[in-house]
């Protein structure tokens, strides 16, 4: 079982040398400099469990301001290793968000090891747009997301560039951007352990 801070350091040296350095994401840079991200790691080894992780993270999302704590990264490395498994909880993370009055408020993006977009392959190169070291569920702020969309040129070709950017990288370019993160990359992070190790900031 991997400790709390590798896994950290993993998802920290892949949002960086991918989501980042790939402009995967325009928005990713700025929260990550001002360090805003917040990597919450669970140790759920079940759904339902991971559920009861996501609510709390979802509940303290929204307690704390956005200058403290823009967007958080849910990993789950000891949970739902097969993607369609993950894809089937997805819908219970949306009525989550549902049951807690927080649709239209915060919102749940997928990243999975194994993410598949419907009507591709499991081997295409575009999947990996969406392929995070362990299992995780990023949750945004919709006003965040409003703000960086709107200071965005144009918006709707991100999903196009980010395929184009995939096809000329090829999976031998992917495969050359990934390397061992070191535990101590992670140690300044704003990372805790599951619920029962957390505390309210």
């Amino acid at each position: 079982m991997l400790d709390d801070q590798t896994v950290v350091a993993d998802t920290v040296a892949w949002l960086e040398r991918a989501v980042i350095g790939l402009n995967l994401c325009p928005f990713a840079k700025s929260v990550h400099v001002k360090r805003q991200v917040h990597y919450a790691v669970s140790h759920a080894t079940t759904p339902e469990a991971l559920l009861v992780d996501l609510i709390h993270e979802l509940k303290q999302l929204q307690a704390l301001d956005a200058k403290e704590r823009d967007t958080t990264l849910l990993i789950a490395p000891e949970c739902l290793q097969d993607f369609l498994d993950y894809n089937d909880f997805l819908d219970l993370a949306d009525q989550a968000l549902v049951d807690l009055d927080l649709d239209g408020v915060l919102q749940i993006a997928s990243l999975h090891p194994q993410y598949q977009f419907a009507g591709t392959k499991l081997d295409d190169i575009t999947n990996f747009t969406n392929r995070s070291p362990y299992p995780s569920l990023h949750l945004l702020r919709e006003e965040s997301i409003d703000r960086a969309v709107a200071a965005f040129p144009d918006p709707q070709t991100i999903f196009e560039t980010n395929m184009q950017t995939m096809e000329n990288l090829g999976l031998a370019g992917w495969q050359a951007l990934q390397v061992d993160a070191s535990p101590a990359s992670a140690a300044t992070q704003d990372v805790a352990s599951s619920p029962d190790d957390l505390q309210t900031p």
